[in-house]
């Protein structure tokens, strides 16, 4: 139960909602103690009324039906607990649309709180935990949470408030019957608490394979082109298959647990209407009791059947609440490396400076960079080019702190990037990544999502669209800009979706613009309009320019060479060609195999 304390937040928020469920719990078990009552009184009276002795004064009705026939009495008491019923009913109502909607309102609070809070993680994070598995904490988790908060309270209030109603009353009537009615409720207790810790270990499995099958749904359906490509369906499929077998077994496991559980339970509670039965009627026949009072404890056990039924019930969802809430705090509780301390307005100029920077990633222990230091000024453009892995997509992480630098330090227009506001940085820099993302909606949408937080006007997006060089593709599409490209922009070619993530980050109109090796999938022929539309565009902004072909970068006011995670090689385009050293061997290297395609 230590996991759900995290929980006692949101109970004490609707706490006025929860009083007001108990007090409707209350009143619904207090009007349904009264049936047992009445019936026994109606019992003593028709067999009063049979043996045609006196009506004994137990009733507040024995002077009014002293002369009423036997059917007219059953009516009548029949009546009124048809009445009572009714009130018991509409109290039941009422405590399940506090309680129960209550559990609603506070799932729909921690969804939102874990959402958050993934927004807040850094980017490790992310990759050292699988998707299914982070999705599967805001569903299932949740939602196997919020049966602790609705029924799981509900019944057990229910209970506890039903036997403190009624057993004294039991114990009012006769001691002796009470006692043997609800001697099997103690050993009833004991088996829950020995079978709660065994519900608990196999509903830790059962959803920690559920994330399993949640994370190899996913890939499946996002690796669908590549899974068909490869003609892996059938592996996949027993892949798929050999998961849902353990989550069988695990769920068989518990079933089974809970199959002894239930019918155990049974078996106490029936032993408790034979012992009433016996008991009761030696009781009666010493003169000890009535028969009416036989009947009552009959309906007293029967009362408390469901609710008693219902610890093992209760148990077993508190169980796997405790087991996902477990799971849930384990995010929680996750703090993210990289923290946003800053809340002042940034005036960003664009000036960026390295100084002596290495940075290890913490999720691989790669070593990315060594003592890489660079200044680029207000409104000029810096390339990097080098070989894969050699840590140029490492220097724009750390540039929008995705990562901090475990040494050195980086400082945007001479302060250091720790003190500088995180989201008002990012809100000036337009980002086109290597791995482009687009979202399953419209072309329109897509491009205006760097547009601060509206939709622009129509004449500003075709304009982003036609400086990154796919406007006319766009119109060629049957609905335009109003065409919807899929999930992660499936229905557009590799060359199309990285224009369309160019036109996204040039349209919010940044100081600092960022492009990681975006135009790899283009041809040169639309490279040479997109560079020369980016021209206009990077006027008096700082621009980065990462790439592996030297037709991207020649024009920078400065280029970088790296090689695994350092710079080599330093200066203009023409300076690096009169060092004739690895950035020359690159340039020849590339020069010739334009040249073996032209001929071609």
């Amino acid at each position: 139960m230590k996991s759900l304390k995290h929980l006692n937040k949101y109970l004490l928020k609707y706490k006025y909602r929860l009083l007001l469920g108990f007090l409707f719990i209350i009143l619904a078990n207090f009007f349904k103690i009264f049936p047992a009552q009445l019936i026994r009184q109606a019992l003593n009276l028709i067999t009063d009324k049979l043996k045609g002795t006196k009506i004994i004064n137990e009733s507040f009705l024995s002077d009014y039906i002293q002369d009423m026939t036997t059917p007219k009495i059953v009516l009548l008491y029949a009546a009124i607990i048809f009445g009572i019923a009714i009130i018991t009913g509409i109290f039941t109502f009422f405590q399940r649309q506090t309680i129960i909607i209550m559990s609603r309102l506070i799932e729909f609070n921690l969804k939102n709180e874990i959402f958050n809070h993934y927004q807040k993680l850094d980017i490790t994070f992310y990759k050292e935990n699988n998707t299914g598995d982070i999705m599967n904490r805001i569903s299932e988790d949740v939602m196997k949470t919020r049966m602790y908060l609705g029924p799981a309270i509900m019944y057990s209030f229910g209970l506890l408030s039903l036997f403190v109603m009624v057993v004294p009353v039991m114990f009012s009537i006769n001691v002796k019957l009470a006692i043997y009615s609800l001697t099997p409720l103690p050993i009833l207790s004991v088996i829950i608490y020995l079978v709660s810790a065994r519900i608990n270990r196999q509903s830790e499995k059962v959803q920690a394979k559920l994330s399993d099958i949640t994370t190899l749904s996913q890939e499946t359906y996002s690796g669908i082109r590549i899974l068909k490509t490869y003609v892996k369906e059938s592996f996949f499929i027993s892949k798929l298959d050999s998961e849902n077998e353990a989550y069988r077994m695990y769920s068989m496991d518990l079933v089974k647990t809970n199959s002894f559980f239930f019918p155990v339970m049974m078996l106490l509670i029936g032993l408790s209407t034979i012992f009433t039965i016996y008991i009761g009627g030696n009781e009666y026949i010493a003169g000890n009791i009535e028969i009416g009072h036989i009947l009552e404890f009959v309906i007293y056990v029967n009362m408390l059947t469901w609710p008693v039924t219902a610890i093992g019930w209760v148990t077993s969802i508190i169980q796997r609440a405790a087991a996902s809430q477990t799971r849930i705090n384990a995010f929680l509780t996750t703090q993210p490396n990289v923290k946003n301390t800053a809340t002042e307005n940034l005036n960003l100029k664009g000036k960026i400076t390295f100084k002596n920077v290495f940075f290890t990633y913490p999720e691989s222990g790669i070593t990315a960079l060594k003592n890489i230091s660079f200044e680029i000024k207000k409104g000029k453009t810096l390339a990097i080019i080098g070989k894969t892995g050699s840590g140029k997509s490492s220097i724009i992480s750390l540039l929008m702190r995705n990562y901090d630098v475990n040494e050195g330090e980086i400082l945007i227009d001479d302060n250091n990037l720790k003190t500088i506001n995180i989201n008002q940085l990012r809100e000036n820099t337009g980002v086109v990544p290597q791995d482009v993302f687009l979202f399953s909606d419209t072309i329109e949408n897509n491009i205006a999502f760097g547009y601060k937080n509206k939709l622009p006007d129509r004449t500003i997006i075709e304009k982003a669209a036609k400086d990154a060089a796919i406007y006319s593709s766009i119109i060629e599409l049957p609905k335009g800009f109003e065409t919807k490209i899929g999930e992660r922009g499936v229905t557009l070619s590799g060359g199309q979706k990285q224009r369309v993530s160019i036109a996204r980050a040039i349209i919010k109109n940044p100081q600092i613009l960022i492009f990681d090796d975006c135009l790899s999938a283009v041809d040169t022929e639309t490279e040479d309009i997109i560079l020369t539309n980016l021209k206009k565009i990077m006027k008096d902004k700082t621009s980065i320019i990462i790439s592996h072909r030297i037709s991207s970068v020649k024009n920078a006011d400065s280029i970088l060479v790296l090689n695994e995670g350092e710079i080599i090689e330093q200066g203009t385009h023409e300076e690096l060609l009169n060092i004739k050293g690895n950035y020359y061997e690159t340039y020849r290297i590339q020069l010739l195999e334009e040249e073996n395609n032209k001929l071609k």
